[in-house]
C-alpha cells in the first residue's frame, strides 16, 4: 500500500527479498524494506524502489497525473532494486539533480540520505534505522567502532535543517518532530 506522508511525499513498505532470517543481526520487525516517491517541482522522484506486482498500477496513475519526468535515486548502491525497471517502464533517469532534492553523504561506502527541502524529510538507506519505538537509531552495520563514529559526524550536518519527517529504509517512518529524534540517534 502507498502512504502519503505529506502533500507530495508518499512511502511504501513491503518484504525485503533477500531477507535471511539466519543471518540477519536485527529482530524480525526490520524484515520490511522501504521505498519514497516524491513530487519535486521539476521531476517525479522515486528513491531506492522495491515494486511489487501490485503497486505498479497505483505508480502509473502518479506517474500519469504529475506528467513530470522520471528520476530513480539509490541510497546505496546495494539498494538498486527495481531501479532499473521503473526508469525504464517510465523512461526515466537514474541519478542526477533535481531541485529541492540534497543528498548527505554517510560516510559509508557510497551511501547518502536524502534532504527533500519542501516536505522536510530526509530519506535514509542503512546509515539511520527506525527503532521499532517511535524513535530512530544509527546503524549497528558499521564495518568498524571507527566507521561508525564517521557516519555519525557525518550525518550530524543533517541537524542544521528543519527535518520534520525521517523515512528509514529499514524500521517505522518518523512523522513528526524529526530534528529531535534525528538529534537522539546521533547523540
Amino acid at each position: 500500500m502507498i502512504e502519503e506522508i505529506r502533500p507530495g511525499l508518499k512511502r511504501w513498505a513491503g518484504p525485503h527479498p533477500d531477507f535471511d532470517p539466519a543471518e540477519a543481526d536485527l529482530d524480525t520487525s526490520y524484515t520490511g524494506v522501504a521505498s519514497a516517491l516524491f513530487h519535486a517541482d521539476d521531476a517525479l522522484v522515486f528513491i531506492d524502489p522495491l515494486v511489487t506486482d501490485e503497486l505498479w498500477p497505483g505508480l502509473d496513475a502518479e506517474v500519469r497525473e504529475s506528467g513530470k519526468p522520471v528520476v530513480v535515486l539509490t541510497t546505496i548502491y546495494f539498494h538498486e532494486r527495481d531501479r532499473d525497471d521503473v526508469a525504464r517502464r517510465y523512461g526515466g533517469r537514474i541519478g542526477g539533480n533535481v531541485a529541492g532534492v540534497h543528498a548527505f553523504s554517510a560516510e559509508r561506502a557510497d551511501e547518502v540520505a536524502y534532504w527533500l527541502e519542501r516536505p522536510r524529510a530526509v530519506v535514509f538507506g542503512d546509515a539511520v534505522l527506525g527503532d521499532q519505538n517511535g524513535g530512530l537509531r544509527i546503524t549497528p552495520w558499521a564495518a568498524s567502532p571507527e566507521g561508525l563514529e564517521k557516519t555519525r559526524q557525518a550525518l550530524l550536518a543533517l541537524l542544521e535543517l528543519p527535518v520534520e519527517v525521517v523515512l528509514p529504509a529499514h524500521g517505522d517512518p518518523v512523522l513528526s518532530n524529526g530534528r529531535e529524534a534525528l538529534a537522539r540517534a546521533l547523540a
